[in-house]
């Protein structure tokens, strides 16, 4: 058996095409769609160069991106309250905050401070406590990957047994309650899961998410499963250079599984993806809260509840 590849940049251009035709919907009823973004000079480089990749991806789906840039020794009560102001903005519909924050800057704290319907990574626990009760699509934007690739390969998950290795705040925890939304049994386990080996060989759907390179191995998958590949894990190769590679051991365990997801260009770029389509859900909703429907027969305003959520 050799397992079919879950494309994520193939997968992410299908929803970016989507995203598109939903940013000219909201542009032509004479509203915008903007990301906000907060980035802190922490000395890591690579915020920096994301930052730049997210402008380029903004530019080509038609979304406006701003870049709000703090100096180096920016501290809490400075970046706090420039997540506020954005916050207080009016004009400003979704944002985001780079990480890494400067050394001493509790992340959650501050995450926590942006407004839960402007919270385009779905990182304020607000929203990821709404998740559990279906309220808000604005939930973490890897979790949400995750999903969209499963349902991309027509798994009924109705009954069907997912083990979700990791269990973080906001990748493990969100994958697994997002699938309990969709009937599916989930398994929530880590590294540390007594009997891990003998729990995953019975998934139909297995989820690597611990950030532990090679975790996954093919005596762990049963024959057909859907194997999803998180772990991004910086490693030295063969050469002696360093490379990126998941938690699962993707030559081996590719010739088990029914489907597998690669590192890279699996997960990572449907995340980017889906953080658009958080953006974009934020404007819709915006949009909606602006015109509401009319309590009376007559023409409605150009989005109504139950309008189409993030693709």
């Amino acid at each position: 058996m050799t397992a079919r590849v879950i494309d994520g940049r193939a997968l992410s251009e299908l929803v970016r095409q989507n995203l598109r035709s939903r940013v000219r919907t909201i542009r032509d009823a004479g509203a915008s769609v903007r990301l906000d973004a907060v980035l802190v000079d922490s000395g890591d480089n690579g915020a920096r160069v994301y930052a730049e990749n997210q402008a380029r991806t903004a530019e080509d789906l038609g979304i406006e991106y701003r870049l709000h840039e703090l100096p180096r020794g920016s501290d809490q009560a400075s970046i706090r309250a420039a997540v506020e102001a954005l916050n207080s903005d009016e004009d400003v519909r979704a944002i985001m905050l780079h990480m890494p924050l400067p050394e001493g800057v509790d992340a959650y704290a501050v995450q926590r401070r942006i407004a839960p319907e402007k919270d385009a990574e779905g990182v304020n626990p607000a929203n990821i406590g709404n998740v559990v009760y279906g309220r808000s699509s604005l939930a973490p934007c890897t979790a949400l990957a995750v999903v969209r690739m499963i349902e991309h390969t027509e798994v009924e998950l109705r009954g069907k047994r997912v083990i979700v290795v990791g269990a973080s705040n906001v990748v493990g925890k969100p994958i697994a309650v997002l699938l309990m939304r969709r009937d599916a049994t989930v398994v929530s386990c880590n590294k540390f899961t007594w009997g891990l080996e003998d729990l995953c060989r019975t998934g139909d759907v297995v989820v690597a998410a611990a950030g532990v390179p090679g975790l996954l191995t093919a005596d762990m998958v049963k024959p057909g499963a859907v194997v999803i590949d998180v772990g991004v894990n910086r490693v030295e190769g063969p050469d002696g250079k360093r490379m990126t590679v998941g938690d699962v051991v993707y030559e081996k365990v590719a010739r088990v599984a029914g489907w597998i997801s690669p590192v890279p260009g699996g997960v990572g770029p449907m995340t980017v993806a889906m953080l658009y389509s958080n953006v974009v859900e934020a404007a819709e909703a915006s949009l909606r809260r602006e015109n509401p429907p009319p309590d009376r027969a007559g023409a409605a305003g150009p989005f109504v509840e139950g309008s189409k959520g993030p693709s």
